[in-house]
């Protein structure tokens, strides 16, 4: 999707303003609905929720290919975040109910984590390659060739789900609550630099926000079958899981954004040359990844996330220094290598520490897509970017 972006901006007339919308509507509606999705897979069973999910998920992907207009793109992309909303925690409680807890299930837990994160950046690498190849509606359509054969898979390999558990509820009070929070929030914060910080409706849906997120505390602590027990972040593990979920996602997130804005924006590369680009960090996601389960095992959980932390850092530290307006890509590559194989473990070993939840630390990733990395976008405010065809880059664009 963020490949696709400057194409979608000038098929459907999005501002500079409001292109980050076609992100932060996934994100939105998959926050606000993960832990709701967690509460239907365990209320209704794992394989008919991801069955449900997959199924909205699919059929969004394709209305969104078929959308002329930004409104219909914006319901197709809030629909597919409601879908991944039901999908993302189920596939993580699948494993956690069927390997037992320990090396088994740290190795399971590499492989999803080694795809999910994989998923990140190979996202960008076929995005680049359908956008130049079919435009900018195939990276919808992939979507629907995807979800139909997992869908397929989920009957034959997953075993039927029992009856439904009695005397358990959705707690629809706090479903509704935190997904009206977080949806106020993240527009206050997207449109803020457009609005003003300090107008009313800007004001108003902050302010309503943060009252729904308390609302929500609130109603969490009285419900006799809360949507997210208080308890639970009484677990060190979860809340570190959840921490590190949250700066991970904060950070590494919007770092894949930024570097597809940078290659095509400003060294000027078209969206197939820009997938190229992620090859190298889709190695090193997938590397990390797959064998965090076995350095958790070896090492120990703690010490595994502090090395990859500081080896994901210095990555970090050498992209930010080698990154310049006359950079070149091979002057990335030491940066990207370093920060992809520490972001890769990471993704993995921090989902082994928060196992014992299976929808928060999820929550939290988008909650930080769609909060911390779409305020970073709305406070840029590149101004428009130069043509394709332009020899050289403005100096307004080279500072931003």
């Amino acid at each position: 999707m963020v490949v696709a972006l400057p194409d979608i901006a000038r098929d459907l007339g999005y501002s500079d303003q409001t292109l980050q919308t076609v992100i932060s509507a996934y994100a939105v509606a998959s926050a606000g609905f993960l832990l709701f999705g967690g509460r239907a897979a365990d209320l209704l069973g794992r394989r008919r929720i991801l069955a449900t999910g997959l199924t909205l998920y699919a059929g969004a992907a394709f209305a969104g290919g078929l959308a002329t207009g930004p409104g219909m793109l914006l319901a197709a992309r809030g629909l597919q975040g409601l879908g991944g909303a039901l999908v993302f925690p189920t596939t993580l409680a699948l494993i956690n109910i069927t390997f037992s807890e320990g090396q088994v299930r740290n190795r399971a837990l590499g492989i999803w984590g080694g795809a999910g994160a994989a998923g990140l950046v190979i996202g960008v690498l076929l995005g680049g390659l359908l956008t130049q190849i079919f435009g900018w509606e195939a990276v919808f359509f992939v979507n629907v060739a995807l979800a139909g054969p997992a869908l397929l898979l989920a009957f034959v390999l997953i075993p039927p789900d029992g009856a439904r558990e009695k005397g358990r509820r959705f707690d629809l009070p706090g479903a509704l609550s935190v997904t009206g929070g977080v949806t106020l929030v993240v527009f206050a914060l997207v449109q803020g630099p457009a609005l003003g910080w300090f107008s009313p409706g800007i004001v108003v849906s902050a302010v309503a926000g943060l009252l729904l997120i308390g609302a929500f505390a609130v109603i969490e602590r009285r419900s006799s079958d809360p949507l997210m027990p208080p308890r639970l972040l009484s677990n060190p593990n979860l809340v570190t899981g959840v921490v590190i979920a949250f700066m991970f996602m904060a950070t590494f997130g919007s770092v894949l954004y930024f570097l597809s804005i940078y290659f095509q924006q400003v060294i000027g590369y078209d969206a197939l040359q820009t997938g190229a680009g992620f090859l190298i960090p889709t190695v090193g996601v997938v590397a990390g990844s797959t064998m965090a389960g076995h350095l958790v095992t070896r090492f120990g959980l703690r010490s595994t996330l502090v090395a990859a932390l500081a080896f994901g850092a210095l990555g970090a530290a050498l992209l930010g220094v080698e990154i310049s307006p006359d950079g070149s890509y091979v002057e990335l590559i030491p940066g990207l290598v370093a920060l992809s194989m520490g972001d890769g473990v990471v993704f993995t070993a921090m989902f082994i520490a928060a196992a014992t939840a299976d929808g928060i630390s999820t929550t939290m990733f988008v909650v930080a897509v769609g909060i911390l990395a779409m305020l970073v976008v709305a406070l840029t405010r590149c101004p428009t970017p130069p043509a394709p065809e332009q020899a050289s880059v403005p100096s307004q664009w080279r500072r931003c």
